[in-house]
């Protein structure tokens, strides 16, 4: 073999081996990735998950069109980790905790088992479902300070992961006070969630968003207003009997 059929075939191997380092090193870290995003998530290859829709105001069994774009984020994401939804209308999801990992959509008006949570979960938390005084419909109340809604120029959303029951699964909450605000958290959710893990691990989180302007801008623009873990996550103090 003379030396530039040599130098040939070592460039190949070389190439080739190249190659098949850079095609592991790109399959372990898309592995690692998909492993921790499992993790957070609660899903794994093959799994089942629950994803509870709302209704739609004045209807029983219609979902509201933003809802729907909303349910295909999610189920986009629940996909990605090799896991499958069931989708499950709110008043027909009766289960516990924590065997598999759900995803609870809409506020506690057109929600039922997001009403649940909310009671059992988070505690320091309340969100007014009276029609009237109009001002304060869809009020959030956490930790002494209120949020209002203001149809097409400021909604709140919370967003939300926290455990409970014996299988130790998450429960991720999207509770907003309109639909945009709905599918502003599933779109939030999808774009943060590796920062969210970084930050908050396996462990339980609430935050509170702020849509800005949906009429001009949609579900897209989105700030985070506040952690409220600690403050949604404990009871108020109960006040003494009177004498």
């Amino acid at each position: 073999m003379n030396e530039d059929l040599r130098n040939v075939v070592l460039g190949v191997l070389a190439t080739g081996l190249s190659a098949s380092l850079g095609w592991l090193t790109r399959t372990y870290l898309w592995r690692r990735r998909l492993r921790r995003k499992q993790a957070f998530f609660g899903l794994r290859d093959g799994s089942e998950c629950l994803l509870v829709v709302n209704r739609q105001a004045g209807s029983e069994r219609a979902v509201h069109h933003v809802d729907v774009s909303a349910l295909l984020e999610l189920s986009a994401l629940i996909k990605d980790c090799g896991a499958r939804p069931e989708i499950v209308q709110h008043d027909e999801a009766r289960q516990g905790l924590g065997d598999r990992a759900e995803f609870c959509v809409g506020g506690p008006y057109s929600n039922r088992r997001m009403a649940a949570h909310l009671s059992s979960l988070l505690p320091g938390m309340t969100m007014n479902v009276e029609s009237e005084p109009a001002a304060d419909r869809g009020m959030f109340t956490v930790g002494g300070e209120e949020y209002r809604l203001v149809n097409g120029a400021t909604e709140h959303v919370i967003l939300a992961r926290l455990t409970g029951g014996e299988g130790g699964l998450p429960v991720f909450l999207l509770c907003g006070q309109a639909a945009v605000a709905n599918r502003a958290a599933s779109r939030y959710l999808a774009r943060h969630h590796e920062k969210l893990a970084r930050k908050y691990g396996s462990g339980p989180f609430v935050l509170l968003l702020k849509i800005v302007n949906s009429d001009a801008y949609g579900p897209d623009v989105v700030e985070l207003v506040a952690d409220v873990t600690t403050a949604a996550r404990t009871a108020p103090a109960s006040e003494p009997a009177a004498s």
